[in-house]
């Protein structure tokens, strides 16, 4: 059953806020990390629910959002380039409609008619690594990694590694960027995770090995030593083009056929021209062979074969118009749930886990299964013993999506109403599905994650403070709480005697800490693991408080504004709640961050022991105001609002242009509005300007402020 939509728009920007956070969580383990921890059908059901409240709430899209996004910010040490033209993503079918709405789309724009013939390319969804090779008069010169869409990792010196793609080319344009997946077949995969086992056997140290081919791939290409990407059996298929001088062909498929006859690997399953019904029949024979392919794939891609036809259709968002993926079905086996075990994640949320008796599903032997929260427990009516059907939607952990023996005669399962680990309270939030503990740092299971989260890539961002080193840490005693980080350098000598530690390795780690002394203050809100709080949140906030003491004070006046109790002022618990968030959020004062927000930062600070550690870091370090770099304009300062079909650009990108310029992009137009940019369309934000009198300019004449504040 799919969940009702928010009804109020502070429910939905709450809500848009939590989705935010954890598909960005999800893009950075599976675009940056090569570490995914849910499944792509998970992933999308999480996309569909953004993409479902924007739609009901448009006033609430961000420049920001997931459906705006692409892949995730290269997170590691190679150099990071800007795409010449960006790599967008595709958007997703799941059934046949799926695909017969999307050809539906395409006539619609192109002005064609209902019957009207549209050639489809048809060719497997590879789970790869997205890569552009560029050609500069038939000679490789560059690789890019998908990164974002917009900036990708430098792996040229590793691409030339690889057997399947050449130096050079013949009969290519002067410049040519051929672009495909890099991809380690399912045999070398495992013959590589085998020598891997056996290289650590020999040498006495923890077998470190890859979960599947896409993270092997990935982890493979993504090397500071090409040496290392040598010894990996990576290989390369193309699928498309980016920046190019000319292009060799008209269509699709006379691109992709002289991309083939420049010497690089395409699919043998390609295949186009196509109608809707033998597209259709092409995705029935790609999934037939699927299991017996060498390498991965999730789906098949469909696209418009006419490049003229693509260039008219564009972009929306983050995905072309022209194409789209047409996913798999997950895979389905029975088994027997063993048990049910209760993990405890960093910001306190107690996950349920099903171990299972192990089965084969897919070509992959499955023992653990999600259980997503203590409601699908109950919607499901599973306990141990019981005999369920398991549903693999992709590489991770699956999930149980029936359960068979429902009616046997069992006691019930009884979700904790108490940590596992630290014997906290655990209790779920007024509306909310998921139980947490309420233990904080406290607890042994959150101080670990909640360490780990602090010194991330995405947060303080602390070289050389891996999980193994902070366990190790945890275990002398020598942190607890963040703070500790900074006063490490106490215990360098008795590090020095430790196994495993050199002067060069000591000093290197406590000179990363110390080059942290003054933070960014946004990493640093971030880091903290505050509910709700996530990285783009902790931006907004300190845009707008610019230091963590103007956010403290904050607190203490969201503290202060609940302390009147429903009953002194003759409100129902409902009532009040409602009032209390709308106040919040109207002292927060910030586009888009609602008052679970400020109820959540309130919640921080009332704990003692959260105070005292919050104290206790900023007496280690000192993070300096947050300042947004901007370029003076005549809008710096200003309220804009956008309204209407911007043609020259998307409205992602004007609002990146404002911001830039010192100016905020609002939703709506109303007195605090000091201009309007109207596009072909505009409505009734155009009628209320003029209403009330606000300057209203056209997209021209925005370009040409963009270009005289450079």
């Amino acid at each position: 059953m799919t969940a009702e939509l928010p009804r109020t728009q502070e429910e939905a920007a709450a809500e848009l806020e939590r989705l935010a956070a954890e598909i960005a969580h999800h893009n950075r383990l599976y675009h940056a990390e090569d570490a995914p921890e849910i499944s792509d059908a998970d992933y999308d059901a999480l996309m569909r629910r953004n993409t479902a409240i924007e739609a009901a709430f448009p006033e609430l899209v961000r420049a920001d959002s997931p459906s705006r996004q692409v892949g995730a910010a290269p997170a590691g040490r190679l150099a990071k380039v800007a795409h010449a033209r960006p790599m967008f993503s595709l958007d997703n079918a799941f059934s046949d409609e799926d695909v017969a709405d999307f050809l539906g789309r395409v006539r619609r724009f192109l002005a064609l008619g209902e019957d009207a013939a549209v050639a489809l390319t048809a060719e497997p969804k590879i789970d790869g690594l997205s890569c552009s090779l560029r050609y500069e008069k038939g000679r490789l010169v560059q690789a890019l990694t998908r990164g974002d869409g917009q900036i990708g990792e430098d792996v040229t010196a590793n691409v030339r590694t690889i057997a399947d793609i050449p130096a050079e080319i013949a009969g290519a344009p002067e410049i040519f960027e051929v672009r495909g997946e890099v991809y380690m077949a399912k045999g070398d995969f495992a013959a590589l995770n085998a020598r891997l086992l056996a290289e650590a056997e020999e040498s006495g140290k923890e077998a470190r090995q890859f979960a599947n081919p896409r993270n092997a791939a990935a982890g493979s290409l993504r090397q500071k030593d090409a040496a290392v990407t040598a010894s990996r059996p990576l290989r390369f298929l193309a699928w498309g083009w980016g920046e190019t001088s000319a292009l060799p062909g008209e269509t699709q498929v006379e691109v992709i056929a002289a991309v083939r006859a420049m010497g690089f690997p395409v699919s043998d399953l390609f295949a186009g021209p196509l109608d809707l019904a033998a597209a259709l029949a092409q995705y029935k024979r790609i999934e037939a062979q699927r299991a017996d392919l060498p390498f991965d794939i999730d789906g098949v891609v469909y696209k418009v074969d006419r490049l003229d036809w693509q260039d008219r259709l564009g972009y929306v968002g983050r995905a072309p118009r022209w194409g789209i993926a047409h996913k798999f079905p997950a895979e389905r086996a029975q088994t027997t749930l063993r048990a049910i075990d209760i993990q405890v994640g960093r910001t306190g949320k107690l996950t349920p886990v099903a171990r299972l008796e192990p089965v084969t599903v897919g070509g992959v032997v499955v023992t653990n299964a999600t259980l997503h929260n203590a409601d699908e427990i109950a919607r499901l009516g599973v306990r141990p013993g019981d005999r369920v059907i398991l549903q693999r939607a992709g590489d991770v952990i699956p999930q149980i999506v029936e359960n068979l023996t429902r009616d046997e005669d069992r006691p019930e399962y009884r979700f904790p109403d108490h940590c596992p680990i630290c014997n906290s309270e655990a209790v779920a939030e007024e509306g909310e599905v998921d139980v947490r503990c309420t233990g904080g740092l406290i607890c042994p299971a959150q101080r670990l994650e909640r360490l780990k989260h602090f010194v991330s890539r995405g947060a303080l961002d602390i070289e050389g403070l891996g999980e193994k080193t902070l366990i190790e840490f945890l275990d002398l005693g020598w942190i607890a709480e963040p703070a500790d980080i900074f006063r490490l350098a106490r215990h360098r000598e008795a590090l020095l005697g430790r196994e495993g530690w050199q002067e060069k390795s000591v000093d290197a780690l406590l000179a990363a800490i110390e080059a942290k002394r003054a933070p960014d203050a946004a990493r640093l809100l971030f880091g903290l693991g505050i509910r709700h709080i996530g990285a783009i949140t902790a931006r907004d906030l300190l845009k707008r408080y610019a230091t963590l003491d103007a956010l403290r004070a904050l607190a203490d006046n969201i503290i202060a504004l609940r302390d009147a109790t429903p009953a002194q002022i003759g409100e129902t618990e409902q009532k009040h709640r409602a009032r209390l968030d709308k106040a919040v959020a109207e002292l927060i004062g910030v586009e888009n961050v609602g008052g679970a927000v400020g109820q959540a930062l309130a919640d921080f600070f009332h704990e003692p022991h959260n105070r005292e550690a919050w104290d206790d870091l900023l007496s280690e370090v000192a993070p300096p105001p947050f300042v947004v770099e901007t370029r003076d304009s005549e809008v710096t300062g200003k309220t804009l609002v956008f309204t209407g079909s911007l043609e020259s650009l998307s409205r992602d990108e004007a609002k990146a242009q404002a911001e830039k310029l010192g100016a905020r992009v609002a939703g709506s137009v109303s007195a605090k509005t000091d201009l309007v940019i109207a596009g072909p369309g505009a409505g009734s934000k155009l009628k209320k300007a003029a209403d009330l009198g606000i300057r209203v300019i056209t997209e021209a004449e925005w370009g040409a402020i963009v270009s005289a504040a450079k």
